[in-house]
């Protein structure tokens, strides 16, 4: 750093450098026992006035990325999420027509609930993965991204249940598989394997119908799962 890169001002050092502001956009996965779904917002200020883009803002000079990722989810949707999960840092110059913002992007895994809008926007709603609307900014860019991040985490880590209810069947679980890698499953197969590595228990409960035929209830097996991580292996490639 050189002496002409920073002045000296009564409170400390400045420096002498444009500043680019910093926002945080979140993907919100959430499924519905069919669809993987993405929650979107409607935004009610310009610019992009009108069109569905992913939740977020500019980052206050008091608070972490984190932080703000969590206070505009709160604001936008009324989501808390237990996670977040960081995966990119998109900085294009021109991605904002506001000036040069940075964006640091996150997704989080909820189980579906209620949403509202709120703050900068007028509305949230859930949309089918593959069914979205053209998104604000570089939103389809950024969604993208989250994809592949979830597509390689499903394998390392247990993100899946946390987009299922507590107690769910053996086909949701392998169609919510399905949605997120982009495959079709052998059923036996799929079953065997999932078994077999430990993460699922079935639930001694009254089975749900779906169809003709009764379906047994599985949770999701902690333990199960520890265990499996500390043997080293990963039965839940497929």
């Amino acid at each position: 750093m050189n002496k002409q890169d920073y002045i000296k001002t009564a409170e400390g050092y400045a420096y002498d450098y444009p500043r680019a502001a910093v926002t945080t956009d979140c993907v919100i996965f959430g499924f519905d026992g069919t669809q993987l779904q993405v929650l979107l917002i409607e935004r009610g200020v310009e610019p992009y006035k009108g069109h569905w883009a992913l939740p977020g803002g500019f980052l206050r000079m008091d608070e972490s990325v984190e932080e703000c990722a969590f206070r505009e989810l709160r604001e936008e949707t009324s989501i808390e999420p237990e996670m977040l999960e960081q995966f990119g840092v998109f900085s294009a110059v021109n991605r904002d027509p506001r000036g040069r913002v940075i964006t640091i992007a996150f997704y989080a895994l909820v189980r579906k609930e209620a949403v509202k809008g709120g703050d900068d926007a007028s509305d949230a709603r859930w949309f089918d993965i593959d069914s979205l609307p053209h998104l604000a900014f570089d939103h389809n860019d950024i969604l993208k991204e989250a994809r592949q991040a979830l597509k390689r985490d499903i394998h390392h880590q247990p993100v899946a249940f946390k987009l299922l209810a507590e107690h769910f069947t053996m086909p949701q679980l392998q169609r919510l598989y399905e949605r997120i890698l982009g495959v079709t499953f052998d059923r036996g197969n799929f079953r065997k394997k999932m078994i077999a590595s430990g993460v699922v228990r079935e639930e001694q409960t009254k089975p749900v119908y779906t169809g003709h035929r009764p379906g047994k209830l599985f949770s999701f097996n902690l333990f199960g799962y520890g265990k499996m991580k500390e043997d080293g292996s990963n039965s839940q490639e497929f």
